[in-house]
């Protein structure tokens, strides 16, 4: 396949490569930075760029480091400055971390999806809209043992909610 055909093959190959090496699918890791696997294998293919912020999660995903990470930045041909997160100092030649903004909001949901592998657990949350349709309301990804301690922390709350029943608010003695 030529450049032509094929623009990004470069990256494509380093991505698909770091993604075998870590052992996952194609459907493995487009559910876990939540892109279409169609889309995914187009990238690995070099027929498409991905967006900076899906390169941002891919990098993240496989805990590319500093100096793959520029590589990978660079192959992908953007025309914008690197953020830091990849170059991995501010202007003053610190380390910087990563932040990601967190939706604090308590989302119900009435169905779940659990996926295990070697990786780790993957539970997809979901709601019913409607007669045979369900929308997603979370995804959380975690290890095989954190998996065991939330496990263990469900059973806690749960006895405990069974047992010592709500908590009454009385009114103020006077």
């Amino acid at each position: 396949m030529s450049e032509k055909e094929a623009p990004y093959i470069s990256l494509g190959n380093h991505l698909k490569y770091v993604r075998e090496q870590s052992r996952q699918s194609l459907a493995e890791v487009s559910g876990a930075v939540e892109i279409d696997e169609t889309h995914l294998a187009n990238i690995e293919a070099g027929l498409e760029r991905p967006d900076e912020e899906v390169l941002l999660l891919l990098i993240s995903h496989f805990g590319v480091q500093d100096r793959e990470a520029v590589q990978l930045w660079e192959l992908a041909n953007y025309d914008s400055d690197m953020p830091d997160e990849i170059r991995g100092e501010t202007g003053q030649g610190k380390q910087t971390i990563m932040l990601l903004a967190m939706d604090v909001r308590t989302m119900y949901s009435d169905g779940v999806e659990i996926l295990a592998n070697q990786a780790g657990i993957t539970m997809n949350f979901t709601q019913a809209t409607g007669t045979k349709h369900t929308a997603p309301v979370a995804r959380v990804g975690m290890s095989q043992e954190q998996a065991e301690i939330v496990l263990k922390a469900l059973e806690q709350a749960l006895l405990k909610a069974k047992y010592t029943g709500p908590n009454k608010l009385l009114p103020p003695t006077t």
